[in-house]
């Protein structure tokens, strides 16, 4: 049984952001003041890169450790009540993201995954965005 009524757990549901995530905006306003210049969910692409950085040939992904299922990571457990649904769901995901980053490969992209728990904890971030800038520069 959910905790929250129908109502609320709606309400809840519904303020959860496909794009413009405040990782999202942590993400593009460092790489913008380290001087990037760079494209935001471009369509034309597969999955919409959260960031496209065409002078790099680089798509950067930042996911919610929930929503793609990071591996190893608290954050990404089964909710409790209609665990097949869930399940069924974010694997689907999971499959979806893994063929969308083998797609951007074979354009000869390289793609970059960011996962919400390297970003959200101030004391990771600035470690975590300096690495993403040296994978960036040096590939």
């Amino acid at each position: 049984m959910d905790k929250f009524s129908k109502e609320k757990r709606s309400d809840i549901m519904s303020r959860v952001r496909g794009k413009n995530t405040k990782p999202e905006e942590a993400v593009r306003k460092y790489l913008f003041s380290k001087g990037f210049r760079y494209r935001k969910n471009d369509k034309r692409y597969p999955g919409k890169p959260d960031i496209l950085l065409p002078k790099y040939r680089t798509a950067i992904f930042i996911n919610g450790c929930f929503w793609h299922q990071h591996p190893d990571c608290a954050a990404a457990t089964l909710p409790e009540t209609n665990k097949d649904y869930w399940r069924k769901k974010l694997q689907r995901n999971a499959e979806r993201d893994a063929l969308q980053i083998r797609q951007l490969h074979e354009m000869g992209w390289h793609v970059i995954v960011l996962w919400e728990c390297e970003i959200s904890n101030r004391t990771k971030r600035e470690e975590r965005l300096q690495s993403l800038v040296d994978e960036i520069q040096h590939h």
